[in-house]
């Protein structure tokens, strides 16, 4: 069986978020606004990344020759002495 909350909390949800949510929403959205402001992320440098080279998309492989996940190794990458 399924607990009454569980069927009672997802209609009630639904209600408000489909009928209650349009006539509420005005009134207490300039309130809301006050306590949650929304900010501006300042943008920072990271100094792990070259900023002149520019990213394509792809993922570089830094492997050292070592096995992969699936045991295979990168051939590129092989160390050769």
């Amino acid at each position: 069986m399924v607990c009454i909350p569980c069927i009672v909390i997802p209609v009630l949800l639904w209600v408000y978020k489909r009928f209650l949510e349009p006539i509420i929403y005005p009134f207490i959205s300039p309130i809301i606004n006050m306590f949650w402001t929304k900010k501006a992320v300042p943008e920072t440098a990271n100094s792990d990344v070259k900023t002149n080279e520019k990213c394509n998309g792809t993922i570089k492989s830094e492997s050292n020759g070592e096995p992969a996940v699936n045991g295979s190794t990168i051939v590129a990458d092989k160390k050769t002495d």
